[in-house]
């Protein structure tokens, strides 16, 4: 699989081709904004190739500290305002 950089400005000027791009020619191509990557166009059916986070059960107790802490995590992440969504200071 063929992986591609694209600007946003490129993409949203040739979204169709790299629609047609990711679906039949398998590419993988990640959107990026001033050289940060921002989102990744990826065919359908390659996320299935690879385990999923819920898939995997046992492998910690069910009193691990691990889920408090994503537990805090989620809970901040309900209140926290992303910089993009913020009003604008003026």
């Amino acid at each position: 699989m063929k992986a591609v950089r694209v600007n946003v400005a490129d993409a949203k000027r040739h979204f169709s081709e790299l629609l047609g791009r990711v679906a039949y020619g398998k590419e993988t191509i990640t959107i990026t904004r001033r050289g940060k990557p921002m989102a990744k166009l990826v065919p359908i059916g390659t996320d299935e190739d690879v385990p999923h986070m819920a898939d995997i059960q046992g492998w910690l107790d069910e009193d691990d500290a691990f889920f408090t802490t994503i537990d805090t995590i989620v809970a901040q992440r309900e209140t926290h305002t992303a910089r993009a969504l913020a009003p604008k200071e003026t």
